[in-house]
């Protein structure tokens, strides 16, 4: 539905002015049952060493503890559990759990956790607590989400039937608890399906402002998302609050999320959020107990994620069981075979998605492609050698004396290498030559992959982040390398450095390059920009992918101990036929 009209339409319904007053759902009434506050408190986090912090539960009157209770989880709990405040949580629960206007829901009021100064047996009179709000909120990444998850939610259970379904969990905050609860259903919508922000702090706090960007590109989210804020919001050194809400709402429309953004002319408080707080609840809950599902088609623009997915089609597991699988590669007749490296065996997947062992004793062999011969070239690290498979199985000894990852085949018999242990490219002719083509440029260079048209060579740096782009001269030598590809980087860095982490890659027949990274499988148009995201298929994360099956429509990864499949709208190409491609749109 769209995002302005139905702010405008709210907004209406809840104030005819600007002079935003609480309603009579934020009025107890006799008659309405009362729910229950208890106050609790949390000292023993792992996640956050040394923090303490109160928390409250909130159980409605209705709650019998006969089946599992829908949970909402508030963020600076303090401030929307008191009954005499903007917020009244409590009683507007009472009242709209009487109305049915929202399902039994326990909730959670946690406060941000408070460092004690000084460690223990020391004494601290002149110093200073660690205030973790910020750090805690505002910071992107699963640590926040993880600490609900893992530490908050089964305390609580331990005393109350909580439903593990994400459909039945909602999470909230104000300010930087509004970008705190985003983060928690981005990044576990597994876990959180309805998200309620006022004011949300989406701005460069920690780096919230990416948001805008990253939801336009990954393949979207079972999120119900509701924001608010005010045009007379904060505008400092992070950025205006009241531009990055309207950035925020604007994508996940574009994005083809539920979302609803009501505006107000207020500031950086809580007054026009606690007046329509009641109707933000309706609107968050209605329809429960229907599932909140992802948009799986998105109208207008086509240049969205959702043009490259199946709507109708999920990631579906191949096989399962292997210890580190990998670089899968596909043969005439659209067969996949892939790489179990830790068990130095190959496998095919045949036509009728049935796995069956190809080889042997392979040397730790980590990538595979087959070339306009009929052979499989096979990249044995351990072994330190590439290898050629004829189709009568006969093995040839293309090179040795390096430590090949991944391997790219052109029409013409040229064998390109990525050698991270030297941090280089190299190529073999046809004729058995080997030569070193780049050195000095990257760091570790992973996936290499020719392009469609065979005119440009493409290898990911697994620390660096670009993927570079070079030109293929006549004797298979390398031309004007740029990091031609620029990806997105992954929320999770707060304790190591910037990078996708690119591994293998494949294109399809548009040009399109498809690079496993650790945000996903980055999609990058010919120009070199990101223009999709699709999620992994679970963890361990997808780190090879290629086209595969008759019509070359499906999409495989290896991952961990697993390999995956996926429809698409997208078809791949034949290492071995070149094909020309269209303009690249600028």
């Amino acid at each position: 539905m769209n995002a302005t009209l139905l702010a405008l339409l709210l907004a209406g319904s809840l104030s005819a002015a600007d002079d935003y007053v609480l309603g009579p759902d934020s009025q107890p009434h006799p008659g309405v049952p009362k729910g229950k506050v208890t106050r609790y408190s949390w000292n023993n986090s792992k996640i956050y060493p040394g923090t303490t912090r109160d928390y409250w539960v909130y159980v409605p009157a209705q709650y019998d503890g006969s089946k599992p209770a829908c949970a909402m989880l508030f963020q600076d709990g303090s401030g929307f559990i008191a009954e005499s405040g903007a917020w009244r949580v409590p009683i507007v629960f009472d009242n709209l759990i009487q109305q049915r206007a929202m399902p039994v829901t326990i909730a959670i009021f946690i406060n941000p956790g408070v460092a004690p100064a000084g460690a223990p047996g020391v004494s601290s009179n002149n110093q200073g607590a660690r205030y973790n709000r910020s750090y805690e909120y505002d910071g992107l990444g699963d640590r926040y989400p993880r600490f609900l998850l893992e530490e908050i939610l089964p305390e609580v259970a331990k005393e109350y039937k909580l439903s593990a379904d994400p459909n039945d969990r909602a999470i909230a905050g104000s300010s930087s608890g509004g970008i705190a609860a985003f983060t928690a259903a981005w990044e576990r919508p597994d876990e959180f399906r309805r998200v309620l922000s006022f004011v949300g702090s989406f701005t460069n706090l920690r780096g919230g402002d990416v948001y805008a960007n990253l939801i336009r590109k990954m393949e979207p989210k079972p999120l119900r998302v509701f924001l608010q804020d005010g045009s007379n919001d904060q505008n400092i050194y992070s950025g205006s609050w009241f531009l990055a809400n309207q950035s925020m709402a604007k994508s996940l429309e574009y994005a083809g999320y539920d979302v609803n953004f009501v505006v107000g002319t207020e500031g950086h408080n809580a007054k026009h959020g606690g007046s329509i707080l009641p109707d933000a609840l309706r609107w968050l809950w209605r329809d429960y107990p229907k599932p909140i599902a992802a948009a799986r088609t998105i109208q207008g623009d086509q240049r969205t994620i959702t043009a490259f997915l199946d709507p109708d089609h999920d990631w579906e597991l191949v096989g399962q069981g292997y210890q580190s699988t990998q670089g899968p590669a596909v043969d005439r007749a659209g067969n996949i075979y892939f790489c179990d490296a830790g068990a130095s065996k190959i496998y095919k997947v045949g036509a009728d998605g049935k796995v069956t062992l190809f080889k042997e004793n392979t040397g730790g062999t980590r990538s595979l492609m087959f070339g306009l011969d009929g052979r499989m070239y096979a990249a044995e690290r351990a072994r330190k050698r590439v290898v050629a498979y004829a189709p009568d199985g006969k093995l040839t000894v293309v090179t040795q004396g390096i430590e090949p990852i991944d391997l790219a085949v052109t029409s013409r018999g040229v064998v390109y290498f990525t050698e991270p242990a030297r941090a280089g490219v190299w190529m073999v002719d046809s004729k058995g030559a080997r030569r070193r083509v780049s050195e000095g440029v990257f760091e570790a260079p992973i996936g290499v992959r020719v392009n469609p048209d065979e005119s440009l060579l493409v290898v990911s740096d697994h620390v660096g982040r670009a993927t570079w782009s070079f030109h293929i001269e006549p004797d298979g030598g390398l031309l004007n390398g740029e990091p031609f590809y620029h990806l997105e980087l992954p929320d999770s860095v707060a304790e190591g450095p910037l990078r996708p982490g690119a591994d293998g890659m494949t294109f399809d027949d548009q040009g399109n390059l498809y690079i496993a990274t650790s945000l996903g499988i980055q999609i990058c148009d010919q120009a070199g920009r990101v223009v999709g995201i699709i999620r992994h298929p679970g963890a361990p994360r997808a780190r090879n992918v290629v086209f595969a099956g008759p019509d070359l429509q499906t999409l495989y990864v290896t991952a961990g101990d697993k390999v995956f499949k996926r429809q698409m709208r997208r078809k791949g190409v034949f290492p071995w036929q070149p094909v020309k491609l269209p303009r690249p749109q600028l």
